[in-house]
């Protein structure tokens, strides 16, 4: 009889995609959370998210890159994280546009951060997909619906009034400890339900 020895458990790795989307805070602060606790972090961004930076953001380019441990060109498909035997504990796109969000759904990826997501899909690892649009269409429904079907996880950035944030970073804190919840990873963003002060 051969025994099988279990899977080793995946690095502490994680893939982060920040696309073009408004809210690119959400990227950002995931970075910096990941890194708090020790997760090395691969990050893409499109050039979309790049302008959108400059809109949003008093930061530049260098001081978002600056806080992951590795960072791959969005054109760069011979990147490691295109590839599914580069193991990681799955991705999250923060924030996922609708044009992201659907190349991911048909597979069709033109650039690293769609081909990382799908990738992560078809390794049946996580991902997790933080769409920022409002109103959706039945379109962007739909897209949606496959999606999970396919394993994501759809977790547009809803902000949770419970823990009565006083301010925007709180908000925006909460909503990524909640999304890092999803991997099993523990930070100190979140106020947790009926928990003591």
């Amino acid at each position: 009889m051969t025994i099988v020895p279990p899977a080793a458990a995946p690095p502490q790795r994680l893939i982060v995609g920040i696309s073009g989307a408004s809210g690119i805070i959400y990227g950002v602060r995931l970075l910096e959370a990941l890194r708090r606790v020790g997760i090395e972090t691969h990050l893409v961004m499109s050039r979309s998210a790049e302008i959108t930076l400059a809109h949003e953001s008093d930061l530049k380019i260098a001081d978002v890159r600056a806080l992951a441990s590795v960072v791959h060109a969005h054109a760069d498909i011979a990147a490691s994280i295109a590839s599914g035997s580069f193991r990681t504990m799955g991705m999250i796109v923060a924030p996922c546009s609708v044009r992201s969000m659907s190349e991911i759904a048909t597979g069709v990826t033109s650039n690293l951060l769609t081909r990382a997501a799908d990738v992560v899909l078809k390794e049946r690892r996580r991902l997790v997909l933080m769409v920022r649009e409002t109103p959706f269409h039945t379109g962007h429904l739909r897209t949606m619906v496959a999606l999970s079907e396919m394993g994501a996880i759809i977790a547009p950035p809803v902000p949770a009034l419970h823990p009565r944030p006083q301010t925007i970073e709180a908000l925006v804190d909460h909503t990524v400890g909640r999304v890092l919840d999803l991997f099993g990873i523990e930070t100190d963003l979140v106020k947790r339900w009926k928990e003591a002060d």
